[in-house]
């Protein structure tokens, strides 16, 4: 019997449409910056989290309190690897905005990088998402890629032991294996940002929060982000 042909887009993609229009609604919401003294992005907030710790039901806690869009890992990775999503993004920028794009570019990226690469590609989302419209990038070293001047930078982690427990309730897995899996990407997401970043990117005193979920609920940790955001931006 021949595969049922696929209906509509894939969960991921609905995913993608849906904060983009949450972007585009914020983007045409807000009241443009005067060009003196203007900031180069739109306040944002990047959460870095280690797997099981819970980052990303904080994530969109935070998004429905502030109602700002939020942009995880597999959002910016399906974003960097669209081409009509990026155009639909780069409509909203004008000549000011892909000119800082491309300085900044020309400054975080060292090398021979061409701009069909992966991190090029997703850097250049990220700065364009940051530069146009509010919003929270959860994962994919976002904090890193935007400028530290700006914006609030969270840490979220948990002991070793809850964060197994939670991983392995969520796949439905043994403990031994969700321990493993941590583990497995724990090394790799620290070499994705030793490789793009440098020596000191897995330096936590790059946050200027870091949250210990054995301490806290997702719901307490979004107050503690909020409280943290109205002093380091002055905003909610």
């Amino acid at each position: 019997m021949p595969a049922k042909p696929s209906s509509g887009k894939t969960d991921i993609a609905k995913i993608v449409e849906r904060q983009m229009r949450n972007w585009e609604l914020a983007h045409g919401q807000r009241i443009p910056a005067p060009d003196a003294g203007a900031h180069a992005v739109q306040h944002f907030v990047a959460i870095s989290r280690t797997l099981g710790s819970g980052g990303s039901q904080v994530a969109a806690l935070l998004g429905e309190r502030l109602h700002w869009p939020v942009f995880d890992r597999q959002i910016l990775q399906a974003m960097a690897g669209d081409d009509q999503m990026r155009t639909r993004l780069y409509e909203h920028l004008d000549e000011r905005d892909t000119s800082w794009i491309e300085d900044t570019l020309r400054w975080l990226i060292a090398g021979d990088l061409r701009k069909d690469d992966y991190f090029y590609r997703l850097t250049e989302a990220v700065l364009a998402l940051a530069r146009r419209g509010h919003g929270i990038f959860l994962g994919r070293g976002a904090d890193l890629i935007l400028p530290r001047e700006y914006g609030l930078r969270v840490r979220i982690t948990a002991g070793l032991d809850q964060r197994t427990a939670r991983f392995a309730l969520q796949s439905n897995i043994p403990e031994h294996m969700a321990r493993a899996e941590i583990e497995r990407v724990d090394r790799e997401r620290a070499d994705f940002r030793r490789r793009h970043f440098g020596a000191d990117a897995n330096d936590d005193t790059r946050h200027d929060l870091v949250l210990n979920m054995d301490r806290f609920t997702p719901p307490q940790a979004v107050e503690m982000i909020l409280a943290a955001l109205r002093l380091r931006c002055a905003i909610v």
